[in-house]
Formats: structure tokens, sequence, C-alpha cells
């Protein structure tokens, strides 16, 4: 069957993963890449496959509602999988307005484009919303997010995802669309901003900076192998349910402090130094306000239902992750210029 998909935020970090499988997997499916490229958008992210026929990338802006209107005319998209989004805790912290710009107008600019292009027929239509475990707020030290957990959003990045999945829940509800969600757990892997705890850890390890751990590094967290979500993504995309919300998890909980440990240790090793020499460099830095302790999630339902499960267990994961940014010295030093460093200065400081 022929499709053309719409694939939002797509030059972004699990963006270009996914983008990367749907386009190489599937050749009789148009996979059009829309992203408005900002500051964690990086088209070389997808040089290995953006000649390929069935592949288009679309600079747009998910919150200019008549350009992207006009995107699902010129493409006549059948399907949407929505990744675009303002994803750093911190930054919304700094700037909650236009979290909610992106997050949740921008969602309700497609969620009406994709209803208004389908005009009431929805047979083989679908709009995938890819979403978060932090909707959920935070765990005791016991328990585990299920589907059916209650939302309790406590920073503006969560509160603004929280609300885009109301809208995309709303639009199937009241306009029978044909929605389906999936909330993940922290992703880790190649091509990842390195404003995210996991690539910007390494690349102060190789440069021996301070590696700066919130409060006393005991917030736990669960960590999804990117390339594992965006397999499940793929899975939920073709065999899901109408409706329905799939929760995806590594299995693999941390505290902060604990993985830091790990990363510093595999970083070490691949470097050539003594494991453990970089310990030096963790500098404890005064807590995030509103600062979750434990996410936890259960990806039962998804196992059962459509038999996914995660292909790699942490360990493996992060070595190979930290060699892959070892090997990609050149992409990394390019995104850490300019605009990056100023933030990085104000974040850390």
């Amino acid at each position: 069957m022929k499709r053309n998909i719409l694939v939002t935020g797509g030059v972004g970090f699990i963006g270009s993963h996914l983008v990367r499988l749907l386009v190489n997997k599937y050749p009789k499916y148009h996979i059009i890449n829309m992203d408005v490229l900002t500051y964690a958008g990086n088209l070389e992210n997808l040089k290995d496959i953006e000649h390929k026929e069935n592949y288009s990338f679309v600079k747009c802006d998910i919150c200019d509602f008549k350009k992207v209107k006009q995107v699902f005319v010129d493409y006549k998209i059948d399907s949407v999988i929505h990744l675009a989004a303002e994803s750093h805790v911190d930054r919304s912290i700094e700037d909650p307005f236009s979290f909610a710009q992106t997050n949740v107008m921008g969602t309700l600019s497609l969620l009406q484009a994709a209803k208004s292009y389908w005009e009431n027929n929805f047979e083989n239509k679908l709009f995938y919303h890819v979403s978060t475990d932090e909707v959920y707020g935070s765990l005791g030290k016991t328990g585990y997010f299920t589907e059916k957990t209650s939302y309790d959003p406590h920073s503006p990045y969560s509160a603004s995802k929280a609300s885009s999945d109301h809208f995309a829940r709303a639009f199937c509800d009241t306009y029978d669309l044909p929605v389906v969600i999936s909330n993940c757990s922290n992703n880790y892997g190649a091509y990842q901003f390195p404003e995210k705890l996991i690539p910007l850890f390494i690349n102060n390890i190789v440069n021996n900076k301070p590696l700066p751990v919130y409060g006393e590094g005991k917030n736990v967290r669960d960590w999804l192998y990117v390339e594992d979500h965006v397999v499940a993504i793929d899975k939920i995309f073709h065999d899901g349910k109408i409706g329905e919300t799939y929760n995806i998890g590594g299995f693999n909980e941390w505290k902060n402090i604990d993985l830091v440990k790990v990363i510093i240790k595999v970083t070490d090793r691949l470097l050539g130094r003594k494991e453990g020499s970089s310990e030096k460099l963790i500098t404890y830095v005064t807590d995030r306000s509103g600062h979750d302790l434990r996410y936890a999630i259960d990806s039962t339902k998804l196992k059962n239902e459509l038999g996914w499960e995660p292909s790699l267990q942490f360990e493996e994961g992060i070595e190979k992750t930290v060699r892959w940014y070892l090997d990609n010295k050149k992409w990394m030093d390019r995104v850490t210029s300019g605009d990056y460093q100023e933030y990085y200065n104000k974040m850390y400081k």
C-alpha cells in the first residue's frame, strides 16, 4: 500500500532516526519530513538518505497553519507522525511561552489541518502523536507509569506536552479523527543534541570540562535506546488501535549519579584513560525547580498487544552511543558552536 506520511520534527534526534527507518524500510511510502530547523534540528543527521526518491524535506513551522494546510494539499498527506516539539525542561523553565506555542498550538494546527484536509474521510488515515512520560508527573520509590496513570505535569515542558496529548484525544473523541498516542521514557543514542545529559557528559569528559549533576544526583530515570524507540513507533503506526495510548520504556532505571559514573567509565576506557579517572569532573549544581524524583514506565501493554520489547540492555546501548560520539567528533564540534555555547554558559555557569 502506498502512503504519504508527514513526519514532523524529522531532523531532530528521535525524528531523524524514525525518518531513516521509514525511508529505508518502506520504499513505497513517500516520507515527507517537515521541520522548522531550530537549534536542535540538523539536516546533516539525514545526509545518508536525503537523495532517496521516496524522501522529501519541507521547511515549515507547525504553528503556521496556512502553510501546514498547504503541505497536506501539496503532498496528499494521508498519515502524520508528530514529533516536532520543544523538549528540554531547562529551556521550558526559562521560556514557557515558546513551549506552549510550539507544543500546544503547533499540535492543534496539525490536528486541524488533518481534520480539514481529510474531510471526514478517515479510512486508512492516521494521526500519531508522540509524547513523553513526563506528563505523568513523579513517582515515589516504587510503582510504574501505566497508560491508566493520571496526568500530573510539574514543568512547563510537561504541562505543554500534557495539553497537546489532551487535544489529540479531544479530536479523536469529538471528530472521530483517527488518533494514536505513545508516551516514551528518556531516549539516548546517536545524533542527540548535547544539551541532554548523555551527549553533554560524553563531550565534557572528552574536553575535561565539569559534569554538572543536579542536586545530589538521586533522581531516577528510565532510559530507552532511540533505535528501539523508533521500532516501537513503526509497530504502533502499523498495528496500534485507534484511540489507544501506548507506553514505551526501556526497562532501565538509573539514578542520575550512577548513570554518570557508567558514562565516565565507558568514555574513559574508550579514550584510553584510566577507568573512572574523570569522576573528578563531577560537579554538583543547584537542583532544577520542580525536578521530578523518579520516572519509570511500564511497557507491558505494548509487549503483550504488539510484541515489542527493547533489543538492547543499557550497558550495550551506552557503549554504542559513546563510540558514536567519539567517532563523530566533527558532528559534535559543529553543533556545539555559536548559540549552543551561549546557552551552555548560561545554564551551567
